[in-house]
């Protein structure tokens, strides 16, 4: 084992990531930039995928032709349909000979000048996705790069995205800023993954011995080590943006109750929760973004003198207005964050499902915004589901982190739940 390689062996030991669980998913979309890019990095999780009964494509954007630049133009053609057969023999080899394959037949080692021709045939591949692997966007290799932001790009708003790092392994160190380990997972290989993966990474004869040119082989043996281990790394891929009104108002316009919270008892419970856990008896005015369907409002206008509630969504404003009707202590509007935040002094936040969908700038003005309300001795209550949702860019603990690093509010409570977290804060 080379030094490089015990390095981050030591350090993949030393962090206890979490587990990819490949069977949340039904159908995915794996995306390379050259033949073998999605064995070296995720043949494992491919292979749990398929075996998990998912539907999983690939699509390769080149066919690795230029992988050794001293070749003339009918030595790259020949070199190309030689990759093109070793990866059918490797998805063989890996059991996934019922793979389809998309071939974009884009220019190798020049994908970053086609980055528009490859988000427009990325959109139409990916659509129904309920899941993307990608190579990882930070990857030291211009090819990579351009096909990972292609995916972000093209990526359904409802996928998950994954990204697995190859040349990372081999032109960085585990210490680098830029590893994003606060998003890493492992997906430990089976004997049996394993073997698969070795022999699959075998049938790329064309990067492991010298070129026709004389080069020397694109995998040599200290970097195919990197590979070669019990198991592989994925980086999750949050959106960048703070999740689209389109994808909200579209929940609505299928299902007046989009996350059935009359009857789920994860909804109920979560709501006697939250109430149980308001320190004060009574307050005076009470402010609730994002309030849905006015489940939770009808709760709280219970315990308020006032209360502001408001949603991006006109269906859901007008579905809370039905609900509260006759509640003269509310007042509802369509407003969103962080622009529709009152500025008015306030008693109580309650901040419930909507902070893991904003952006890092409206998740920082939105905090901003709740501390400069809150009078002296005012409360915020967040709750937020676990997992991460697709169409968010973080998940609820790192959420409720940001919250509670306020160096305005103290801890009040803090709820650590199977399915959700829940916390109250107060001003000093």
């Amino acid at each position: 084992m080379t030094a490089l390689e015990e390095q981050w062996t030591n350090q993949l030991r030393l962090r206890d990531l979490p587990v990819f669980q490949p069977g949340d998913y039904r159908t995915v979309v794996a995306v390379a930039a050259h033949p073998d890019d999605e064995t070296l990095g995720a043949s494992g999780c491919m292979q749990a995928l398929h075996a998990a009964g998912c539907a999983v494509t690939l699509v390769v954007a080149s066919d690795g032709e230029a992988a050794f630049p001293n070749l003339g133009a009918e030595a790259r053609s020949e070199l190309g349909r030689v990759r093109r057969a070793e990866l059918t023999e490797a998805l063989r080899l890996q059991e996934l000979s019922d793979v389809r394959v998309h071939w974009l037949g884009l220019p190798d080692s020049g994908l970053a000048e086609h980055t528009g021709e490859l988000v427009a045939l990325l959109r139409e591949l990916l659509a129904g996705a309920d899941c993307c692997l990608l190579p990882w966007p930070g990857d030291p290799h211009p090819d990579h790069q351009a096909v990972a932001e292609a995916v972000l790009a093209a990526a359904p708003v409802t996928a998950h995205r994954w990204s697995y790092p190859i040349w990372m392994w081999h032109w960085m160190r585990h210490d680098d800023a830029e590893v994003p380990w606060e998003l890493a997972h492992r997906y430990p290989l089976s004997k049996d993954q394993r073997s698969r993966k070795s022999a699959a990474v075998l049938a790329f004869r064309s990067q492991l011995t010298d070129g026709p040119d004389g080069s020397p082989p694109i995998l040599p043996a200290d970097v195919l080590e990197h590979f070669d281990r019990e198991s592989e790394v994925l980086f999750r891929e949050p959106r960048r943006q703070t999740a689209p009104v389109e994808r909200f108002a579209e929940l609505y316009a299928g299902d007046a109750d989009p996350w059935s919270g009359a009857t789920r008892w994860y909804e109920r419970r979560k709501r006697a929760l939250l109430m149980a856990s308001l320190p004060s008896e009574r307050y005076g005015t009470v402010v609730e973004p994002a309030c849905g369907t006015g489940l939770l409002t009808a709760e709280l206008a219970q315990r308020c003198d006032r209360l502001f509630a408001f949603d991006v969504v006109p269906d859901a404003v007008a579905a809370a207005r039905k609900r509260l009707t006759g509640a003269d202590n509310v007042h509802l509007e369509q407003a969103s964050l962080p622009d529709g935040f009152p500025s008015a002094p306030c008693d109580l936040v309650v901040l419930s499902e909507i902070l893991y969908y904003l952006d890092d700038r409206d998740l920082d003005s939105v905090l901003d915004r709740v501390v400069a309300a809150l009078r002296p001795g005012g409360e915020v209550a967040a709750v937020h589901w676990r997992p991460w949702a697709p169409e968010a860019p973080r998940d609820g603990a790192a959420a409720h982190r940001r919250l509670i690093a306020r160096p305005e509010l103290e801890t009040l409570v803090d709820h650590v739940d199977d399915e959700f977290l829940l916390c109250v804060l107060r001003r000093g």
